[in-house]
């Protein structure tokens, strides 16, 4: 697993980002405005997922 660190960013108030790499936009398929499910894991991870409509 090759690990790439990145800074968490503050946007707003109640907002922040982190930027991913393309390596993994690319590998995973993942598009501009696509929705994704990020779900916690707890202990300090974070799981990031395609959504998908039900």
């Amino acid at each position: 697993m090759e690990k790439h660190i990145r800074k968490l960013t503050k946007t707003s108030k109640h907002s922040y980002y982190v930027i991913v790499p393309k390596e993994l936009v690319k590998k995973y398929g993942w598009n501009e405005k696509q929705k994704l499910v990020l779900e916690d894991k707890g202990r300090g991870k974070i799981e990031i997922r395609d959504w998908r409509k039900k």
